[in-house]
């Protein structure tokens, strides 16, 4: 009987000792998942930033080339000597209109719409700042040849860019069609700012890079900056508006 009893024993113990061999042990399964975790997160981080790194960087590998000049030159000779269109100052801001409509009516979003103008404001500062100094440091005389040598990057262009991400990270998880829907603008008022002969096409894409980029780095680092003093109001909104004159601030509330 004694013989059986050590036999059981002695096969528990195998077993107890196989399984500690088999399994890691659970600090290092926690050091392996956290380095995991953190090697995606860097993916991710870099994997998402491509595309404006890559407007950016063609657009300074193109900027004064022949080939920018000549593809301006066959564009404004498309439109025609003649041709301005001053709609661009407007669809640069309509995805911010977009985006407080989608408020006012109620579809969700990733964020309070004091967040949302939060990160709007703090995008805007950040890719104005960078175009700005850009515009300064890079003088580049427009192709309507103005005494100005700031035609890089586009200012506009930077501008509907920052509005149609803000509209995209609120809603690309709720509404994609209305999240995707401020890129047409964006890239309508590119478009003509090149047809009104104002930059070149290496302008707009720089711009339309830091625009994006500027975006994507607020939305990033959004949690650094939780404020939001409006938080437990319920039902109530602002947005901004603009006249092209003025700026006015829309107030709501539902009872």
């Amino acid at each position: 009987m004694k013989t059986y009893t050590y036999l059981l024993l002695v096969c528990l113990c195998m077993n107890y000792v196989s399984a500690q061999f088999t399994e890691l042990p659970s600090s290092k399964k926690l050091y392996s998942k956290k380095h995991f975790t953190e090697k995606k997160t860097k993916k991710n981080f870099f994997s998402k930033r491509v595309v404006p790194i890559t407007l950016i960087a063609s657009g300074i590998l193109l900027s004064t080339t022949d080939f920018e000049k000549s593809l301006q030159k066959d564009i404004r000779g498309y439109a025609g000597d003649e041709f301005y269109l001053a709609i661009d100052d407007y669809t640069r801001y309509a995805p911010i209109l977009e985006m407080y409509g989608a408020d006012i009516f109620g579809v969700p979003s990733k964020n309070h719409w004091f967040d949302q103008t939060k990160n709007l404001v703090l995008s805007s500062l950040l890719a104005n700042v960078t175009t700005t100094i850009l515009k300064k440091e890079v003088p580049k005389r427009r192709p309507d040849n103005s005494s100005e040598l700031n035609s890089f990057p586009s200012g506009h262009t930077s501008m509907a860019f920052v509005s149609a991400t803000v509209l995209y990270e609120e809603f690309k998880d709720t509404s994609p069609i209305l999240a995707h829907s401020g890129y047409l603008f964006a890239v309508t008022t590119a478009g003509l700012r090149m047809l009104n002969n104002k930059h070149y096409f290496s302008d707009v894409l720089v711009g339309a890079g830091i625009g994006t980029l500027a975006t994507q780095l607020v939305y990033h680092f959004d949690t650094i900056i939780p404020w939001n003093p409006f938080k437990d109001y319920k039902n109530i909104a602002f947005a901004p508006q603009y006249d092209g004159e003025s700026v006015s601030l829309y107030f709501t509330k539902q009872f």
